[in-house]
This record gives C-alpha cells, structure tokens and sequence, in this order.
C-alpha cells in the first residue's frame, strides 16, 4: 500500500514530531482496535483509541485510551471536573470533529477540544492513534502527543 499524508501526518511533520505510519487492508467499516494492532503488528496494548464525550455542562472531552480497555464514564468524568459525562452518538463525530467513525484521531480536529490520556501511555515509548483516515495510524511518542493536543493524563478506563 502506497504511503498517503493525512492530515494528521502533515501536522505532525509541520510542527517536526517525529512519527512512524502504519497502514493496514480495510473496507469501508471501521475494524476494532485489536485487530487494527493485529493488522499493523503493534501490541494492542499501545495503540489507543480516540473517543469524544459530552459532559454535563454541553462541553466537548476527548479521551485517548488503550484499544483493549473501555471507558470508564465515572472517571472520565472526574478527570476533567465534570458531574457526568456522556459518549457522544455516532453521526455526531463528524460535524464536531471532522473525522470519520474509527477514523478519528485526537491529532488535528475541528476543534482543540479538553484531551486526556489514559496513565499508561505515560509509560510507553510511543504509542499509535489513528492518523485520521480509516487504514492508518501514526505511532508516535506519548509525551509529543500530550504535548501536541495541550493534553493530561488520568486513570480513565475499567479495572478488569
């Protein structure tokens, strides 16, 4: 598969963070996030998904966590100082951020909504989100990515 540039590539490359792109064969559909580690040879356990929530006051939150773990509503919410928080509905995600389901990425949305990190990726040498198109990803150092999106990190997902 011939390397595209997304636009999340041409932010990272504009702003000299370095990055490595992973593609992988898809359809139209978003795949899970194993199987996108899977497909790219990467360890489910570094590569993160982007997902967009509402909080109780109508703001805008993104949470960046591991592809193998689930949300955690309570403590999302507490992370960002919220009552609640509320995942947003599917045909929301392109309006509000500009990107496409399983292709969203926390790199270059419409807008530079409040982002948080789940604790690991603190602890990994990089770590790969989509790079904003349904069959790539960009692996990149977690602290860049915190740094690039004005980021935090927090204990978001459910204990097993």
């Amino acid at each position: 598969m011939a390397e595209q540039k997304t636009n999340v590539m041409r932010i990272l490359e504009q702003k000299k963070i370095p990055y490595t792109p992973h593609s992988y064969p898809h359809g139209d559909e978003a795949v899970d996030g194993v199987t996108v580690a899977a497909l790219t040879g990467l360890n489910p356990e570094q590569v993160y998904k982007t997902l967009v929530t509402r909080g109780a006051s109508k703001q805008l939150y993104v949470f960046v966590i591991p592809v193998t773990g689930e949300l955690d509503l309570k403590k999302a919410a507490k992370a960002v100082g919220e009552k609640s928080i509320v995942m947003i509905h599917v045909s929301e995600i392109t309006p509000l951020t500009g990107y496409v389901r399983g292709g969203c990425s926390p790199i270059g949305m419409k807008k530079l909504y409040r982002t948080c990190f789940h604790a690991a990726a603190a602890e990994q040498a990089s770590i790969a989100v989509s790079a904003g198109k349904i069959g790539w990803q960009v692996e990149l150092a977690p602290q860049q990515l915190v740094k690039l999106t004005n980021g935090s990190y927090a204990n978001l997902i459910t204990e097993e």
